[in-house]
């Protein structure tokens, strides 16, 4: 019998980054959460933002406990998740194709105008974080808000003892692994037409970035 995972760094981070989430997602329809993980975070916001319909993917392998957060929490805003990985071969895309993608009912627009992801850009090796947006444009709404949460070096230096310790420890896990500088990783954001919005210093050194999809009107 599977186990329901659990995840101890999900109880601690998810009322920070559900306040960060309510500000910026308080207007979307349609998330997508790439890389799901466990499942708690999609329960948790989910319940708490429920204009929200929460669409959680990951690996295979992780799809099985992701189902049984949701089975249990038995939200009606929280559809049957799929797998999806960033692939960087031969050319850059999310597999397996293809991905589902909603149709807003209200507006006619497809895609989804919200997408979250925590803890994500360090597991993945740097081809599969470029990878990774790359393809996102495909899966995107014109007007689309992009969150993703987790450890970002700033200007090639790590923001604490406590992340380059964290670094050590991916290193030794998976050598592609490792914290990801966050202008490197704004670059690749920018490339596909989307723009920083905030950058908000969250608990235990982590960040959360945002980004918009299409054209900024200055304040």
């Amino acid at each position: 019998m599977i186990e329901k995972p659990h995840s101890p760094s999900c109880d601690r981070n998810r009322d920070p980054i559900l306040d960060v989430l309510r500000m910026h997602f308080s207007d979307r329809r349609h998330v997508l959460e790439i890389g799901s993980g466990t499942g708690q975070h999609a329960v948790h916001f989910a319940a708490e933002m429920p204009w929200l319909t929460w669409q959680c993917s990951d690996g295979e392998a992780y799809l099985p406990g992701v189902r049984m957060w949701l089975d249990e929490a038995a939200l009606p805003n929280t559809p049957v998740p799929f797998a999806l990985q960033a692939v960087a071969e031969p050319s850059p895309h999310f597999a397996p194709q293809p991905v589902p993608v909603p149709r807003d009912v209200v507006n006619g627009h497809a895609g989804y105008d919200a997408v979250f992801s925590a803890n994500t850009l360090h597991i993945m090796g740097w081809p599969e974080v470029e990878a990774m947006f790359a393809s996102l444009p495909t899966l995107l709404a014109d007007d689309a808000t992009v969150a993703v949460y987790g450890p970002f070096n700033i200007d090639g230096e790590f923001t604490s003892e406590s992340n380059r310790q964290f670094e050590g420890w991916l290193k030794a896990r998976d050598p592609r692994s490792g914290i990801r500088d966050l202008e490197a990783v704004d670059a690749l954001a920018a490339a596909i037409g989307l723009h920083l919005v905030a950058d908000i210093p969250m608990p235990a050194n982590n960040r959360m970035l945002v980004w918009q999809r299409g054209t900024i009107t200055p304040n």
